[in-house]
């Protein structure tokens, strides 16, 4: 199944895994790439440059395909030394770089000179025209259903992703309430050149989280998150739990965000992975939790939505088209 993504990233498979943290490491992104499919190892997670350098080097040794990194920008009073960062995505020879977050032209530019393609993610029409301005390669368009920051237009993605499509003109991956082979159906459908998973890959044998997190998304279902952060006005969707909850409330008293940063701790969500202690801290899961049912292994996972997607299209697709669709098809 060939679309301009996997042509122009050089993957076999419209899929790609984004950027999550204390998520994208290695021992997730190779599988994916194995598979056929595009990893994205999270520079963050990492503690230093130099450790992602070392992270980088390592997904080399356990794949011979591509793979790229995800550089999350967010402004902040203590920025992270992301020119350093950059520059180890650089030295580690990694060609295909997903930006994030704010005001990324100084990285685009800077990597492009060395041959980096840059997917950008945004959340909204409006940004990924910015984005298609600064000269990036592709757009993952976020929608409402994801995981993660989905903005503060609370735009879906049967709206957003054809919104997208009409008005930038390089390639788009739709991210957001996607886990399975009519998600990705869906997605082509509406214009984009493949899907972008987080909250699938994350319920697989080689996420490196605890089983405990990955079993509480098989339970969960469409309403098992929470919306946080809303009056701070930098929402975030994160699994629904004891955490999220006394969060929830403390916004509803109108408390400023001081008295709510200890609760929302990095910290306490990394410790919760690798402890299995669901309710240690806040963590990020999207919608599509009520469409996940199994916790297979990432090849599994990508072979059968690919599968899948070919049935839907050749099968079910046709039947509504005739012979002109079958034979499309």
């Amino acid at each position: 199944m060939k679309t301009r993504f996997t042509e122009l990233m050089g993957v076999e498979h419209p899929i790609a895994q984004g950027g999550m943290q204390w998520v994208g490491t290695a021992d997730l992104v190779a599988p994916v790439a194995n598979a056929g499919a595009l990893g994205f190892i999270t520079a963050l997670t990492q503690p230093t440059p130099e450790a992602l350098l070392a992270e980088i080097k390592r997904c080399r040794e356990m794949t011979d395909k591509p793979f790229g990194v995800n550089l999350t920008i967010l402004p902040t009073l203590t920025p992270p030394p992301y020119a350093e960062y950059r520059d180890a995505i650089i030295q580690g020879g990694v060609k295909i770089v997903e930006t994030a977050g704010y005001k990324p032209q100084e990285h685009v530019t800077e990597l492009q000179k060395h041959g980096v393609k840059v997917i950008h993610k945004c959340t909204a029409v409006r940004h990924a025209l910015s984005a298609e301005r600064m000269g990036v390669d592709a757009i993952s368009i976020d929608g409402f259903e994801c995981a993660g920051h989905p903005g503060e237009d609370d735009v879906p993605n049967m709206i957003l992703i054809p919104a997208c499509v009409d008005k930038v003109k390089v390639p788009v991956i739709a991210s957001g309430g996607i886990g399975d082979a009519r998600g990705l159906v869906a997605a082509l459908a509406m214009g984009a050149e493949g899907i972008n998973m987080g909250t699938r890959f994350m319920c697989t044998q080689e996420a490196p989280i605890h089983m405990n997190f990955k079993q509480a998304m098989v339970e969960g279902d469409e309403r098992s998150t929470d919306l946080i952060f809303r009056n701070y006005r930098n929402t975030s969707r994160v699994r629904k739990n004891a955490v999220s909850q006394q969060v929830l409330e403390l916004e509803r008293a109108g408390k400023p965000f001081e008295e709510v940063a200890h609760l929302v701790k990095g910290a306490r969500g990394r410790e919760g992975y690798q402890t299995g202690d669901v309710d240690a801290g806040i963590w990020t899961a999207g919608t599509i939790q009520a469409l996940i049912h199994d916790v297979p292994t990432v090849k599994e996972l990508v072979d059968r939505i690919m599968a899948e997607a070919e049935e839907i299209i050749a099968g079910r697709l046709a039947r509504f088209g005739g012979a002109g669709a079958s034979a499309a098809a």
